[in-house]
């Protein structure tokens, strides 16, 4: 429900807590299986009627309280002037990468006119839920997205460019942020209830460098926008992620909720199940479900996994975790 969702994210008491989950309309599902052997990756994301049909599978099969549009965060690649691929079991290929300083000069296109098709299907997700789910969009953080446009592993790439280049690295975090700026703003506009950045990598720079670079970048990006919004940093420093200025902190699974709560205070949380539980019996997915939910408290949480959840999922185990949140009562 699109109330319950909400409340949690200003940190308000709810009845049971609200449950969605990252990656939600993906590979585990075999309707969405389906779609991708008519459309490719990439064909299916661009086209409002398909990336909306994907995006509403997992809510006709589970109802949950969230739906994340299907997308993906390499989009804002695309206004920046860089050329992708997604190859089978290799991942994203950037065409044009960068090598150099002079690489990160780059001519920006128009957010809403290269990422229209975003703006629709938000739209379309808002008309068809309305007070039903929220409807939640998303992004790359700067320093992620930035890391794949280099050669090879892009965490070590972009760390190497850092060492190397720091002026052009500030250069192309900014860069990244301000293309990343204008679609979040996009994305409130075409209809998103909520906004989660994906800074997943960031987490591997040293926190003087996360305060130097990204954190700057990070507060900019939550002002710019008056929904509610999410960050979730893999390894996380809370008291940095608490500095940002979002107003929910996803945690990943090696966070223990209880003391990342203690810690944190009042800040509303999202997470944290580790989506492997969801391989084992339906009796585990349930038990560590209850766990999470426990040690989160009925006020300010949002049940989430701790990552996405894992191609290989059972989808019976999927069902068992929206259940799982749905039969608490306070």
């Amino acid at each position: 429900m699109r109330d319950l969702f909400l409340r949690a994210a200003r940190g308000e008491r709810t009845e049971r807590p609200p449950v969605w989950m990252m990656r939600q309309a993906g590979r585990y599902l075999p309707e969405y299986r389906e779609v991708r052997e008519q459309y490719s990756f990439r064909e299916a994301i661009s086209t409002p009627e398909v990336a909306e049909r994907v995006s509403l599978q997992p809510y006709d099969r589970f109802a949950p309280d969230g739906v994340v549009m299907y997308s993906d965060i390499l989009v804002t690649l695309e206004p920046l002037g860089f050329d992708y691929r997604i190859e089978s079991g290799v991942g994203p290929v950037v065409e044009n990468p960068v090598e150099t300083p002079a690489d990160v000069e780059r001519d920006r296109g128009d957010v809403r006119d290269q990422l229209g098709y975003v703006g629709e299907l938000l739209g379309r997700l808002d008309s068809t839920l309305a007070n039903d789910a929220a409807t939640i969009g998303f992004a790359g953080g700067p320093f992620t997205v930035a890391s794949y446009v280099f050669d090879g592993d892009g965490r070590d790439g972009i760390r190497r460019f850092r060492a190397r280049h720091p002026d052009a690295f500030a250069e192309l975090l900014d860069a990244f942020a301000d293309v990343t700026r204008d679609y979040l703003v996009y994305q409130q506009e075409s209809g998103a209830d909520v906004i989660q950045l994906f800074d997943t990598w960031a987490g591997v720079l040293p926190p003087d460098e996360y305060r130097e670079y990204v954190l700057p970048l990070h507060r900019d990006l939550f002002d710019a926008v008056d929904v509610p919004t999410i960050l979730f940093v893999r390894n996380p420093n809370l008291d940095l992620m608490r500095e940002s200025g979002a107003d929910v902190l996803s945690l990943d699974w090696t966070a223990d909720m209880k003391e990342a709560r203690d810690q944190l205070g009042d800040t509303p949380v999202q997470g944290n199940l580790d989506p492997s539980y969801l391989l084992g019996t339906r009796e585990t997915v349930r038990r560590e479900t209850e766990r999470v939910i426990e040690k989160a408290g009925d006020s300010g949480h949002i049940l989430n996994l701790g990552h996405g959840v894992w191609r290989d999922t059972p989808v019976e185990n999927v069902a068992e975790f929206f259940e799982t949140a749905k039969k608490i009562t306070r």
